[in-house]
C-alpha cells in the first residue's frame, strides 16, 4: 500500500507554521472573504494539490485517511481555510478525463489547483471537437485561488444521470464576488460566470465517471469522497470548539460568585458527552475510510452497501460536529454570543458544513434505500 512522502501531510515540516499563520489570521480571512494566494500556495507545499494526482505525473501517493486527517487539523485553525484545503481532492473529479489531457495537464506540476462550480448545469452547445459553453454558477468555493475552474454543462441528447463539466483555465472565467453567509464566509463559494468559451472535448468530464488511468486513489469512490472531504471540516471545527469552551471554562470565574464552569458538575458531564460523541463519530468515518481503502488498493469489489457506509458516515460527522458545536456554544453563555468571541464563528461554520446537500438530511435517505437493497438516485454512490 502506498503512503505519503514524508514532506507531505501531516508529516510535512511546513504544517505546524501553516496552521499558526492561519489562526492569526482568521479576522483577516473573513474580512477579505476567501482564502488568499499566499496561503493556497502553502497548501500546495504540504502536498494538497498533488495528494491524489497519479505517481506518474507526480502524484504524492497520500491516501484517503492521511488526507483527511490533515483537512480536519486545518479545519481546526480555521472552518474556511479547511474547507477550502479540501478541494485538494478535486483531482479525483478530474480523473475521468482523457489519460491524453491529464497527461498535458500535469505536465509542469501536480500541485494543479482545480475548483468550480457544478449546479445548475448549463446548455453547452457542440461546435466542432468542442462546446461553446456561457452562464452563470453558485457555490464556487475555492476558485479565488484556482488555476483551473470546471462548471456543469448540458449537452442535447445526453443522459445519464451524472453532470459533465467543463474545464476550463482560470483567466477565461469571471468571478462575481457576491458570497454573503452566515458562517464560511472565507471560503470565497462566490458565482462563476463563462462567456462564450470555446472549451475542447477532451477538457470535459463526466463528475464520477469511471477514471482514464487505474490507480488505487482513482478507483476510491468519487461522490462518497466529495462528501467525506467536506463532512470531515465539520469535525475539526467542532474539535476546536471543545477546546475554546475548556479554555473559558478553565480561566473565567462567575461575576455572581458561583462555582466556576469547571466546577460545576453539570458543565463536567456535558464535557465528556461531547467528546463521546465527536471521538465515537471520528472514530467510525476512519474505521469506514481506512477499509474502503484496503479494497480498492488489493483491488477487492466495492458494492453499493460499502459506499453508502461512507456517505452515512459522513452525514454522521458531520451533524455530530454541529450538535457539538451548538453544545459548546450553549455552555459558553453569554460570552460565545459577542462575534469576537472564537465559539461565534465556530457554531456558524459547523452549521453550515451540516447544511451541505452532500451531508443534510436528506441524504439519510438513499443511505437506507441502499441498506436495504434498493437503487439510490444518481451521484449518490
Amino acid at each position: 500500500m502506498t503512503t505519503a512522502s514524508p514532506s507531505m501531510g501531516l508529516a510535512s515540516p511546513a504544517l505546524t507554521p501553516l496552521l499558526a499563520d492561519i489562526r492569526s489570521r482568521r479576522a483577516e480571512l473573513h474580512a477579505l472573504g476567501h482564502i488568499p494566494q499566499d496561503i493556497v500556495a502553502q497548501f500546495q507545499a504540504i502536498g494538497l494539490y498533488r495528494a491524489f494526482v497519479p505517481e506518474q505525473f507526480g502524484g504524492g501517493g497520500m491516501t484517503p485517511s492521511e488526507f483527511l486527517r490533515l483537512i480536519e487539523k486545518i479545519s481546526a485553525a480555521d472552518g474556511s481555510a479547511g474547507w477550502v484545503a479540501s478541494f485538494g481532492f478535486a483531482s479525483k473529479y478530474l480523473s475521468s478525463l482523457p489519460a491524453s489531457t491529464l497527461a498535458d495537464l500535469y505536465r509542469d506540476t501536480p500541485d494543479v489547483v482545480f475548483a468550480g462550480a457544478v449546479f445548475p448545469p448549463q446548455v453547452a452547445t457542440p461546435e466542432g471537437k468542442g462546446y461553446r459553453v456561457s452562464g452563470r454558477w453558485g457555490f464556487g468555493s475555492g476558485s479565488m485561488g484556482a488555476s483551473l475552474i470546471g462548471v456543469g454543462i448540458r449537452v442535447e441528447g445526453e443522459s445519464g444521470g451524472l453532470p459533465r463539466m467543463a474545464v476550463i483555465p482560470r483567466e477565461q472565467v469571471g468571478i462575481e464576488e457576491n458570497w454573503d453567509t452566515i458562517g464560511m464566509f472565507a471560503t470565497g463559494s462566490h458565482d462563476l460566470v463563462v462567456d462564450d468559451v470555446l472549451v475542447p472535448e477532451e477538457w470535459t468530464l463526466i463528475r464520477g465517471a469511471p477514471p482514464s488511468i487505474d490507480t488505487a486513489a482513482y478507483r476510491y469512490p468519487t461522490m462518497a469522497m466529495a462528501a467525506q472531504v467536506l463532512a470531515i471540516v465539520g469535525a475539526g471545527v467542532a474539535r476546536e470548539a471543545i477546546d475554546e469552551v475548556v479554555k473559558l471554562a478553565t480561566r473565567k470565574n462567575s461575576i455572581t460568585g458561583a462555582p466556576s464552569m469547571a466546577d460545576r458538575p453539570a458543565f463536567q458531564t456535558a464535557l465528556a458527552q461531547m467528546e463521546a460523541k465527536l471521538r465515537s463519530a471520528r472514530a467510525w468515518f476512519y474505521e469506514e475510510t481506512d477499509a474502503m481503502w484496503d479494497r480498492v488498493s488489493t483491488g477487492s469489489e466495492v458494492t453499493p452497501v460499502d459506499v453508502a457506509a461512507l456517505r452515512i458516515a459522513s452525514t454522521h460527522v458531520a451533524k455530530t460536529g454541529a450538535d457539538v458545536a451548538r453544545r459548546a456554544f450553549e455552555m459558553s453563555g453569554t460570552t460565545g454570543i459577542f462575534n469576537s468571541h472564537p465559539l461565534s464563528r465556530l457554531l456558524m461554520d459547523a452549521l453550515v458544513v451540516a447544511q451541505h446537500a452532500f451531508m443534510n438530511d436528506g441524504t439519510w435517505q438513499p443511505g437506507g434505500a441502499v441498506l436495504l437493497g434498493k437503487t439510490p438516485p444518481p451521484g449518490y454512490p
